[in-house]
């Protein structure tokens, strides 16, 4: 491939992830490391949004049954509660983000994302797989968390960044994982992005 062909298939395949909103898998953890570099304030949040205001618990499973990425992209989907048609489009829309890069960030946490009509605010979900599944993560490692997040195209509030860097962010810190392995209820779920107040 010539030089300019490379040039033309990097704008092509930049163009096609701005459509869908997606971004790179390093990008999360780059808006979470601005955030995290911020001067820390003296309320709980600078920006007033917490995570927890976004997650419900009838958006959260903790036994996920799929085996493979499509049946887990199905699954958290439908944690939506969208018509058929509209799970149909968005299931589409997030294969086509994950055939430009897989949205696994690494430590068994994968962060499915894109924007589209089918839905008219961001809306979020969780779902953990006990024994994990391949999602072709940045590390190789099975992924066991999914976080998804699905924002309309014209956003007026601008939170699908915010929300993802601070998924990110929460996926970071060193007890997240083990955490989130302990679950035993989405009300504890809950409680631990409450307690994380990020």
């Amino acid at each position: 491939m010539s030089r300019l062909e490379g040039k033309r298939h990097r704008f092509e395949a930049n163009t096609q992830m701005e459509k869908i909103g997606a971004v790179s898998p390093l990008q999360p953890v780059l808006v979470a490391r601005n955030l995290r570099g911020r001067h820390q304030p003296t309320d709980r949040n600078e920006s007033g949004m917490e995570l927890r205001e976004f997650f419900s618990e009838d958006a959260v499973k903790l036994e996920l049954e799929g085996n493979s990425k499509d049946e887990i992209l199905k699954e958290l989907i439908g944690l939506l509660k969208l018509d058929d048609k509209s799970e149909g489009m968005l299931f589409k829309m997030l294969k086509r983000r994950e055939n430009l890069g897989s949205t696994g960030i690494g430590r068994g946490i994968a962060i499915p994302h894109c924007r589209s009509l089918v839905v008219n605010k961001l809306r979020v979900a969780f779902g953990r797989k006990t024994h994990g599944v391949d999602f072709k993560a940045i590390d190789d490692k099975p992924v066991n968390f999914f976080f998804l997040i699905v924002a309309p195209p014209l956003e007026v509030s601008n939170q699908y960044l915010p929300v993802l860097g601070k998924i990110a962010q929460f996926s970071k810190e060193s007890d997240v994982p083990d955490r989130l392995f302990g679950l035993q209820t989405p009300g504890e779920f809950m409680a631990l992005l409450e307690e994380k107040a990020l």
